[in-house]
């Protein structure tokens, strides 16, 4: 993904003291949405995480832009890009949304983060959220990754075909990175 500005854009509810579209969420969220080629194209795949969900570029979706994703297609990196920011904005613009009070920047970047894994509504209406929304950042940025008051991981499982869920070790590192992501502005 690329950023629109290396700073970002005033938050249309918080103003200049909350960005949308930061360099930092960006590039984290390229860390753990592979799925570009050298010269930043992309195919579309099936997502087995996701159910089979047809994927692209940073990991866009149907959920996200109104493009038609087919497996096998390749987008140009332009396309990616293109499609990639404006998915970003429209989720951020969503999440801001759900923050009653005015949240650090990195706790809004690690909540975009978990919203582009899940969807903003999951999001706004987890754990964290409720804890962010009661000024409680540190819990909040912990409920990313763990169950309140315990160690055993949230967020980190998918359904495993035989109406369970299976714990996936590479959702629970980008959530154990989300935490010390959301962490980084929180004093």
């Amino acid at each position: 993904m690329n950023e629109t500005s290396k700073k970002g854009v005033p938050s249309k509810k918080f103003g200049p003291k909350l960005l949308l579209g930061t360099a930092a969420v960006v590039a984290f969220i390229g860390i753990w949405e592979g799925g570009k080629d050298k010269d930043g194209s992309s195919v579309v795949y099936a997502d087995k995480l996701a159910g089979g969900i047809p994927t692209v570029c940073a990991g866009l979706t149907r959920h996200v832009t109104k493009t038609p994703i087919v497996v096998g297609e390749r987008w140009s990196a332009e396309k990616c890009r293109r499609e990639e920011q404006a998915a970003l904005m429209k989720l951020q613009l969503e999440l801001e949304k759900c923050f009653k009070r005015l949240p650090p920047q990195s706790v809004f970047d690690a909540a975009t983060s978990h919203a582009w894994n899940f969807g903003y509504p999951s999001t706004c209406g987890s754990v964290a959220m409720r804890n962010w929304n009661a000024g409680n950042w540190r819990d909040g940025c912990r409920a990313l990754v763990y169950a309140p008051g315990t160690t055993r991981p949230v967020w980190a499982y998918v359904k495993d075909g035989k109406g369970g869920y299976k714990f996936v070790e590479g959702l629970f590192n980008r959530r154990s990175a989300e935490y010390a992501f959301c962490m980084e502005d929180v004093k």
